[in-house]
């Protein structure tokens, strides 16, 4: 838990009875590997702060899903429209090792943001934190190969991409398992 706390630290400081409200709030959860978070269809009811694992944002397809995010560790994850608006989310969140979070519902962050001085900002650097993420990854599609998005996630987390099975790394980056082999080959052997 005090993860969160230095994660909003960075940028705010809390005071200890904001905290204290925030942290009251919070669920620790562990859930295996290869756990559906949220399914096509369910509506989002967590706004979640992932303390250790990699979670994936998909839309899963019959022949092959396409994935669009990587969560790791201290970033927070959400089918964050389908919170927002409280509406059915049109994508699957999966976590792909064991994961451990720190959840938040819709109704009792709407408490913090009534209750708490801080509550808007801390509701504010979440939901900017996942947009930022977004709109790097949009930009990422439009502006760069599928090498340099590959090799940006390698740099991002070197130890953690390993985890991730291949077929999900080749959907992430817009290209085939076959296509990411070959990027594979060229970039290890320069």
């Amino acid at each position: 838990m005090e993860q969160i706390r230095q994660y909003f630290e960075k940028n705010v400081r809390l005071t200890d009875k904001d905290w204290q409200f925030f942290s009251s709030k919070l669920i620790r959860k562990e859930f295996p590997k290869n756990y559906i978070l949220l399914k096509t269809g369910q509506t989002e009811n967590y706004l979640s702060f992932v303390e250790t694992g990699i979670v994936r944002s998909y839309i899963p397809k019959e022949e092959n899903d396409l994935t669009f995010a990587f969560i790791f560790d201290n970033n927070f994850v959400s089918g964050y429209n389908s919170f927002l608006t409280q509406t059915p989310s049109s994508y699957n969140i999966e976590t792909l090792t064991k994961t451990t979070l720190w959840r938040l519902t819709y109704n009792d962050l709407q408490s913090i943001y009534k209750k708490t001085e801080i509550g808007n900002t801390i509701g504010r650097q979440a939901s900017e934190d996942l947009f930022l993420k977004k709109s790097q990854r949009e930009l990422s599609l439009l502006n760069e190969t599928a090498e340099q998005r590959y090799l940006n996630l390698f740099t991002e987390q070197p130890k953690l991409i390993e985890k991730i099975p291949l077929k999900y790394i080749a959907s992430y980056i817009g290209v085939t398992p076959q296509a990411l082999s070959r990027i594979r080959k060229r970039i290890f052997l320069t």
